[in-house]
């Protein structure tokens, strides 16, 4: 059974426990939210001071040439790349994934004319399905939707693109990329994967697995900051062919010509639209680059140590609480998921504890575990402060069930 002793002999043992000492963790504090919104490296405020007062300040325009800003978008894709095991000119760092999403899956659609259907499945974040909805309200896109054992028989001609989230956001249940990517491909249609909560912390093989398309968000455990841009992959035997719906002077073949009539860029810089945002990209250079020194075979290695050490104290000190996650660390992502009728409560007492997790309605209870920057120590103190908060009922206190905006 689980002991502190052992989570302290295993964080003296651990090769990665030196990266903690470049993040910004508050003393005292068990932070198990980072795949919500990762935590903040050291080097990421002097190099927003280092952007902000010597390049934006002294260099001015001149540093979209000079501090190479305007390569920023590629350099960093570069970096991403080998996270998701794709080719360095195959990832552009741009947009919101909301705003990829709505871009590929448009292009998809173009690519597979004659189809409209974009087949999900329900329970899929958000904005995944909103970005479905918004394009079946301008008759352009048919959603369907089929339960996850179901996907495969939902392939059929009228598909033409699969858009699944490749870790579950509530319950970290990990699909099979290769085997659901090869059905679309037999059933003619196009993948779009979403790697929010993967890249960093999951293994993806994006290139293995002949996916087509993906995005994913840098604020998670890339640690890019809140609101930090996302990242668009295609593959490169899509480049020629891929049109995208925001045909922006950024993502033009020649966009300092200013020419009237629009020409896309030769390679996955079509998929810019706007400026980038310097200031952001540049704070999520420093988290990508950081996750990259690490290696993501060390990060999984890591990750799957910790949900198993989690797993084992959550057994001592709340035996009764339901596990949603799957038992096989290589069928989840880098999280373990609760489920009880007052996880929003528990979570607020949790956190009034010094212990963040976070809530996803209407009953989860989850823990991410980021594994640059968590010990085995916080998985011990977090269950050890569960346990204690459901013996108590102090989550039964008003001030922990009144709901915030932010859940």
């Amino acid at each position: 059974m689980a002991s502190l002793a052992e989570a302290r002999a295993l964080d003296d043992a651990d090769p990665l426990a030196g990266y903690r000492r470049q993040f910004a963790i508050p003393p005292g504090l068990v932070y198990l939210d980072g795949n919500s919104l990762g935590a903040l490296p050291l080097g990421t405020a002097a190099r927003l001071g280092e952007v902000v007062r010597k390049e934006w300040g002294e260099g001015l325009v001149r540093s979209w040439n000079d501090a190479h800003w305007i390569e920023a978008p590629r350099r960093i894709g570069a970096i991403i790349a080998p996270l998701i095991g794709a080719q360095p000119g195959e990832v552009i760092a741009c947009d919101s994934t909301s705003v990829n999403l709505f871009k590929l899956i448009s292009a998809a659609l173009l690519m597979r004319s004659g189809r409209k259907v974009v087949l999900s499945e329900p329970g899929n974040f958000p904005t995944d399905l909103y970005m479905i909805a918004g394009l079946e309200a301008q008759g352009l896109a048919e959603r369907r939707l089929a339960e996850r054992g179901g996907l495969e028989a939902a392939l059929d001609e009228d598909v033409a693109l699969l858009l699944l989230t490749h870790v579950h956001y509530k319950t970290g249940a990990m699909h099979d990329m290769a085997a659901l990517t090869k059905a679309a491909h037999d059933a003619g249609a196009l993948v779009l994967w979403d790697l929010s909560h993967s890249a960093g912390a999951v293994p993806v093989d994006l290139n293995g697995c002949e996916a087509d398309l993906a995005v994913g968000c840098g604020y998670k455990y890339l640690n890019g900051g809140p609101g930090a841009p996302a990242f668009t992959y295609v593959a490169q035997r899509h480049h020629d062919a891929i049109l995208q719906p925001l045909t922006g002077w950024m993502g033009h073949a020649a966009p300092f010509a200013f020419t009237d009539d629009y020409a896309p860029a030769p390679g996955i810089e079509r998929m810019l639209t706007g400026t980038p945002p310097i200031l952001g990209l540049a704070a999520l250079e420093v988290g990508v680059a950081q996750i990259a020194e690490i290696g993501i075979d060390r990060l999984v290695a890591k990750s799957r140590a910790l949900g198993a050490f989690l797993r084992a104290a959550m057994a001592r000190f709340a035996p009764d609480l339901e596990c949603v996650s799957p038992g096989d660390p290589a069928a989840r992502g880098s999280q373990l998921s609760f489920r009880h009728p007052e996880a929003y409560a528990l979570s607020q007492a949790l956190i009034a504890r010094g212990v963040i997790g976070d809530f996803r309605d209407p009953d989860i209870l989850r823990f991410g575990l980021a594994p640059a920057y968590i010990r085995f120590e916080d998985c011990w103190h977090a269950a050890e402060a569960l346990g204690e908060v459901l013996a108590s009922g102090e989550w039964k206190r008003e001030e922990f069930r009144q709901r915030a905006v932010v859940t």
